[in-house]
């Protein structure tokens, strides 16, 4: 028998969902209060020192989400006999987003909507937005794991370049280590950035990074913000060096429910460029339905690998940050 603890419950039909693919074999209990002191699995994002003090059969902490909580990671050091999880279940839906920002940007789809809906048609005759056509053109995505692989196979289909960045050596042809980034970026039309956010990739694309890019570049961003210097960004797309960016991470979120409605999600105004396109940080999808089935799903999967002793997917690596 396999017990595992979930902290925060979800709703009641996401629940019985989870309970109904779950093995006979695990035992699962629910609540923030009392966690059973023969747990063997706990799923949490953020739990507490206490949470895990004297729980002789913890042996993993599974998060039920993407990432890595800065402070999780602090408090796991001090716990090196339980193993840290997390889940990948939003690749394609991320994927998805960071394609999604690329074509608005290439296209210039915002500033072109905004004037048609006022019936000014001068975006078609005047050629005032010009597009960039991604047939042919290269694009160095930096973080090619699980999401870069996804956006790679769809921008191979569109007959473009493609050039990868990962922290692991890969056996495939156009993907390089951490290394190569400054050689690489002058070829690159579009910079796609879905690395997370670490010691090592914070400020990782800075001002020095951005002029590398050819002049007319996209970049597009849904790894975290503080991988792209914000001030570098925004006088890059102010002074036109780069053609656009589509950005669904951020510098600055709401602490509260109530500044949700009043929170500058960064220091300069990007919301003034008419080459930005701004996403709320969406590419996961939370709070949908079909994207909450999902994530249920793939927490189902992991558990019944484990009860049948087999490893569990996405260990990670507390000094990397993923």
């Amino acid at each position: 028998m396999l017990n595992v603890h979930m902290l925060h419950a979800p709703e009641d039909a996401h629940l019985e969902f989870l309970r109904q693919q779950l093995t006979d074999t695990i035992n699962l209990t629910l609540g923030n209060e009392a966690i059973p002191d023969d747990v063997h699995i706990l799923i949490a994002g953020r739990p507490s020192r206490e949470q895990l003090t004297d729980k002789p059969n913890l042996h993993t902490l599974f998060i039920p989400f993407a990432g890595l909580p800065k402070e999780t990671a602090t408090l796991m050091r001090d716990f090196p006999h339980i193993a840290v999880h997390n889940l990948h279940h939003n690749a394609p839906m991320t994927a998805e987003m960071a394609l999604a920002l690329l074509f608005a940007t290439a296209k210039h789809l915002i500033p072109a909507d905004k004037s048609f809906r006022q019936n000014d048609w001068t975006v078609r005759y005047e050629n005032v937005l010009p597009s960039m056509i991604l047939d042919g053109k290269t694009i160095l995505i930096v973080g090619y794991g699980t999401i870069g692989m996804v956006m790679g196979r769809v921008c191979e289909a569109l007959n473009m370049n493609v050039l990868g960045i990962r922290r692991t050596p890969a056996d495939a042809e156009n993907i390089y280590l951490p290394s190569a980034l400054h050689d690489l970026l002058p070829k690159a039309d579009v910079l796609m950035i879905a690395v997370p956010g670490t010691s090592d990739t914070e400020g990782m694309i800075g001002a020095e990074e951005i002029s590398l890019l050819p002049k007319g570049a996209i970049l597009v961003n849904v790894g975290r913000g503080l991988v792209v210097d914000q001030k570098a960004l925004y006088e890059a797309l102010k002074r036109k060096h780069l053609l656009g960016a589509g950005v669904d991470v951020w510098y600055n979120y709401p602490l509260t429910k109530e500044a949700r409605i009043d929170t500058a999600p960064a220091d300069f105004p990007f919301n003034e460029l008419d080459n930005m396109v701004m996403s709320p940080h969406r590419a996961g999808g939370g709070g949908a339905d079909e994207v909450e089935r999902r994530r249920i799903s793939a927490i189902a999967d992991v558990l019944n690998t484990a009860v049948m002793g087999n490893p569990m997917p996405n260990k990670i690596d507390l000094d990397a940050g993923y």
